[in-house]
């Protein structure tokens, strides 16, 4: 009876520890994103004025002396730097991003329109990331040191390393170009875009708006203009995936509780696919808030590619007409998106795995 409760004394402080522990470690992934959104909005505010203020690198070539120092004080932009950079980040707070400089538009309509078109893009390659990632990994793990381990993993390479705009227009060339299996560009053909545009309560994601019209036409069309975007994009996640299943699922692979099923006559292919394959997945959803950050700056690259009217393809545009506001809006709202992420995910990485905690 003694011994029994003195384990229960034993008991209730361990339980407290983990507990304490977990909510520790979110509080504190919780608190590091408003530093971290701190940072990356104040590198893109001065480093937009290195070359001066946003009317003059906007509009400066097409307005007089004199009307040029007007738009510039009565923007503000003759105050001292260090002033504009407060009122700046207490706009943001406020969730006033400010106004266009080309075409006069609210950045904050630009950032719901355009950025459920990113958000569709980005959901597409994760699933592209998953589907060729973790089988491949899974494959070349159970073939290890053998002829198709070592294809898979110049090919998780070439993923990985071939830039994204190379792979978008060379897989335009061959499937829409040479065989015409895919549309060129686009995130939907000109009458399927009017139609989605219409239904009530539009979502922005073309596929989900689709599939609340139940028309196969519809959905047929979004899905052959987001397949090749998806696999430009997605590739080179997929190759990240690839070598971290392979490489975490050989490690578990000689676990000893491993080596005791083997031992039991377990063929090595329920090993791979029952017993190692969730603990290799671990690492993979702790490597994903940094997934999505490369996605999105992949995303820049293959909404300009393939015309996918996203928060990328309109940076891409603002910057070329040296609109710095609604670069730094949206550049603000990805500097969000990244750290919300990152929390989400490292939050379920300390559920999943009690480790990652300490």
């Amino acid at each position: 009876m003694t011994i029994v409760d003195d384990r229960t004394v034993e008991a209730a402080p361990t339980v407290k520890t983990q507990g304490s522990g977990l909510g520790r470690y979110v509080l504190v992934r919780l608190l590091l994103i408003f530093p971290t959104v701190l940072i990356l909005v104040t590198l893109v505010f001065f480093l937009m004025r290195v070359v001066g203020d946003p009317i003059t690198a906007s509009v400066g070539g097409r307005l007089t002396e004199a009307q040029l120092a007007e738009r510039i004080a009565a923007a503000g932009y003759d105050r001292p730097i260090l002033v504009q950079y407060v009122e700046y980040l207490g706009q943001i707070f406020t969730g006033d991003f400010g106004r266009t400089l080309t075409d006069n538009r609210e950045i904050s309509d630009i950032l719901l329109t355009y950025g459920t078109a990113t958000l569709e893009l980005v959901l597409y390659a994760l699933v592209v990331a998953f589907v060729v990632g973790v089988p491949l990994g899974m494959l070349a793990a159970y073939l290890r040191d053998r002829w198709p381990d070592a294809v898979l993993r110049v090919f998780a390479i070439l993923c990985y390393a071939t830039p994204v705009f190379f792979a978008g227009l060379l897989l335009k060339l061959v499937f829409s170009v040479w065989l015409g299996w895919f549309p060129l560009s686009g995130r939907a053909s000109p009458n399927v875009q009017l139609v989605l545009g219409r239904i009530s309560g539009s979502t922005g994601i073309n596929i989900v708006d689709a599939l609340r019209t139940g028309r196969w036409d519809l959905i047929s069309d979004v899905l052959l203009h987001a397949a090749l975007p998806a696999i430009a994009l997605g590739l080179l996640t997929a190759g990240v995936f690839l070598r971290l299943v392979r490489t975490n699922l050989i490690g578990t692979l000689g676990r000893d509780y491993v080596t005791a099923a083997r031992s039991r006559g377990v063929s090595e292919l329920r090993l791979v696919r029952k017993h190692a394959y969730k603990p290799a997945l671990i690492p993979i959803i702790t490597v994903m808030g940094m997934q999505i950050a490369l996605l999105l700056a992949g995303a820049v690259l293959t909404e300009t590619t393939f015309e996918w009217r996203g928060l990328g393809f309109q940076l891409v545009q603002y910057l070329g007409a040296r609109d710095f506001v609604a670069v730094q809006g949206i550049v603000a709202l990805l500097a969000v998106i990244v750290a919300v992420t990152n929390f989400v995910v490292d939050v379920l990485a300390a559920l999943i795995d009690p480790r990652v905690r300490y």
